[in-house]
């Protein structure tokens, strides 16, 4: 596995080497040993989202502090828009954001760090999506759960389509503030 650094602090690529063979494909999408920027990944809980229609939007979701939390998203199946950005206040990437089409023949997953919103746009059906994640969700921190919507004229984000599935959570967040940076 290979860390390669993107335009937003801390954000990273990571390249897993997949090996085919009559049977299909083999890969290891993460190891207790790989490092981000010099540290281990304290993996704490894996998560899957299974989205049966193209055009499911989750997101813009982020955690604030003392409960921030690291993620590693790989596609399984089928494909993503994902936009990722800095709510960082202190960081040298503050605002900037990324955007990547991820799919299931790509040989990389993504590292979110603590302190970014992240969102996704199923491109197909029967998307499968897999987080590993450095804390674990508990209901008891749902006040620390932050999100904002996915058409915030603040960040003025593209995506390829209108969403036509939203959680009513997702539909009810408020547009972000500048109060609301980690």
């Amino acid at each position: 596995m290979r860390v390669i650094k993107s335009k937003i602090q801390d954000f990273f690529l990571i390249r897993f080497k997949k090996n085919f063979d009559t049977r299909g494909e083999f890969y290891r999408n993460f190891s207790s040993d790989l490092k981000i920027n010099k540290k281990f990944f304290n993996l704490k809980q894996i998560n899957f989202s299974k989205n049966l229609k193209k055009g499911t939007l989750r997101g813009f979701h982020y955690q604030d502090l003392p409960l921030t939390e690291n993620k590693i998203i790989t596609v399984i199946s089928g494909a993503i828009y994902n936009v990722t950005i800095d709510l960082r206040k202190k960081s040298k990437t503050f605002k900037k954001k990324i955007i990547l089409n991820i799919d299931e023949k790509e040989n990389f997953c993504i590292h979110v760090p603590a302190g970014c919103a992240n969102a996704f746009l199923t491109l197909k059906d029967n998307t499968i999506v897999q987080y590993s994640m450095s804390e674990f969700f508990e209901k008891i921190n749902q006040s620390k759960l932050k999100g904002f919507k996915y058409d915030d004229q603040m960040f003025d984000i593209k995506f390829p389509f209108k969403p036509k599935i939203i959680s009513k959570k997702d539909r009810t967040y408020k547009d972000f503030t500048t109060q609301d940076f980690v």
